[in-house]
């Protein structure tokens, strides 16, 4: 019975031991924080504050933040965070890692600011829940989706026909998303696929004549501003809506209090990036156009029209590729 209570005595000691060293270890995190929006987009204010939140909860966490695409492109990031190379990341996911991700690109998913909020903005949506499970699989931890707006197209050239589903006559950028090409190409336009680390100087050396890509606050800031583009057509069939996530190898080194103080400061920024983006959006179409651009806008009738000839043609298509019961969940939740 010594021997046994000694042997026990021991175990406990060395559980002891593993359980201190592992509570030091996660008491001393230093968290990589990366972005891929402009440095003066409102995002990169979100990540300044959820820097500052998580540091303020004094749980052994502090951040440094890596802005505007220092560690690389939206698919670049995802691949590093999988392998835990970095902590969190806010960028768009593409469906490069797997083809339900394209959810992020489905058109005319969403036609308010209400629905956008509730499809996005909610832990309990379909769409978030998918997103969850998605990202899970892939070694990510959901922590929170931002729809930033509505999105349009930056044009250089007046897009013949901007109105109807005939020949625009012009070509512009798509992101890497097979549904956004043929939802683009289906409206008229001749697309090309595109980084978006490529798409300013692509626009301004004319090798593409615009890029369906940004919602008005981006429009403003990154192209208007640097006097590149005269058209801005919102036709309001994507919505940007980007993600903040986590490696699930850095989640799994956090103690209770560390992984409590990250999700509060990520659905702080998340929620006041959503409630920005919406009172700040026809700001910043007046000041397009105080710029001297042309908003070509649509009456309701015509991008009803348009939505329903995408969601005829563009949605069957997808269904094939994400599969069925993922279209059905989203449509039965709305």
């Amino acid at each position: 019975m010594g021997i046994l209570r000694n042997l026990a005595g021991a175990a406990v000691g060395a559980a002891l031991a593993v359980t201190v060293a592992s509570n030091a270890i996660a008491a001393d995190v230093t968290l990589k924080l990366a972005g891929v929006l402009p440095v003066e987009h409102y995002g990169n204010t979100m990540l300044g504050q959820i820097k500052t939140d998580i540091e303020a909860a004094n749980v052994g966490l502090t951040v440094k933040v890596f802005p505007a695409g220092q560690l690389g492109s939206g698919e670049e990031l995802l691949e590093d965070t999988i392998r835990g190379n970095i902590d969190i990341v806010h960028a768009f996911v593409y469906a490069h890692k797997d083809p339900v991700l394209d959810i992020n690109s489905l058109p005319f998913l969403v036609s308010s600011w209400d629905e956008m909020q509730r499809v996005y903005g909610s832990k309990d949506s379909a769409y978030t829940q998918i997103m969850s499970e998605v990202l899970d699989k892939l070694g990510l931890k959901l922590l929170g989706n931002v729809a930033e707006g509505f999105i349009g197209v930056v044009a250089t050239k007046k897009p013949d026909n901007y109105a109807t589903t005939d020949a625009k006559n012009v070509n512009i950028r798509v992101w890497s998303s097979q549904v956004a090409k043929m939802a683009t190409e289906s409206i008229g336009f001749r697309t090309t696929t595109m980084n978006w680390a490529e798409v300013f100087a692509a626009i301004q050396a004319g090798t593409v004549d615009g890029a369906i890509c940004c919602t008005a606050q981006t429009t403003y800031t990154t192209f208007t501003q640097s006097d590149v583009g005269k058209y801005f057509i919102p036709y309001n069939a994507f919505v940007e809506a980007s993600t903040y996530y986590a490696s699930k190898k850095t989640w799994a080194k956090l103690d209770d209090k560390q992984q409590a103080a990250v999700q509060s400061a990520i659905d702080k920024a998340a929620a006041s990036f959503n409630a920005w983006a919406r009172a700040n959006d026809e700001t910043y179409l007046k000041k397009i156009k105080e710029a001297g651009w042309e908003v070509l806008d649509l009456s309701d009738a015509q991008r009803g029209a348009l939505a329903a000839h995408i969601k005829g043609v563009v949605w069957p298509e997808v269904e094939k590729t994400v599969g069925k019961d993922v279209i059905d969940r989203l449509r039965n939740d709305k």
